[in-house]
């Protein structure tokens, strides 16, 4: 499946199963009314930030819009080969986003990043759903990444765990793409 269509299916299911007019979700979100519309129809590549935006605003986590479990038949497939994982490109960044983790139902979601040299991305705090937990597992290249108020440089080999309820910057300070796996985990509130 193309990955905007997957973004829109996913954004409409979403925000129709909680009711909300494009209006409130906008209101919610801080995103524009058109703008939502735009990403719904499967006319607009959203950047990283409008799409973590939205999914505060639906109590969702950012990967679960790329989670094409959500549309997969009963019995999803435990198997996700390369040539079958969504990729994203975000506009803004350029960095590109490669869902690793097969349809079948699991607490734990994979994701491959590459991330151009020189680039940034910043999330804000959203009020979200669900306890999610991230763990990045720098391959190649160098990453600044600050959470909250904590700030990291990571190398190659180095693993940085951090819950997502704060706000998280991405930055390639290096000459070179960074490439990392991400690893999330959600749980509900207790």
């Amino acid at each position: 499946m193309d990955i905007n269509k997957l973004i829109a299916s996913r954004v409409l299911a979403l925000r129709e199963a909680r009711q909300l007019s494009l209006t409130a979700l906008a209101e919610r979100s801080g995103v524009s009314r058109s703008n939502i519309s735009l990403i719904e129809r499967g006319e607009s590549s959203a950047t990283a930030t409008v799409l973590d935006k939205l999914a505060g605003a639906l109590g969702v986590t950012l990967a679960s819009l790329f989670d094409a479990a959500q549309d997969a038949p009963a019995a999803p497939s435990p198997l996700s080969t390369a040539d079958t994982q969504a990729v994203w490109t975000d506009p803004a960044s350029g960095y590109v986003r490669r869902q690793l983790s097969p349809a079948a139902r699991s607490p734990l979601q994979l994701v491959e990043v590459i991330f151009p040299p020189g680039q940034r991305v910043a999330y804000g705090q959203v009020r979200r759903e669900a306890d999610t937990h991230q763990q990045v597992w720098l391959l190649e290249g160098v990453m600044d990444i600050t959470a909250g108020d904590g700030s990291w440089r990571l190398h190659p080999g180095d693993c940085l765990a951090f819950r997502e309820d704060q706000p998280i910057t991405y930055a390639n300070p290096g000459a070179a793409p960074a490439r990392y796996l991400v690893g999330l985990v959600t749980l509900p509130f207790a």
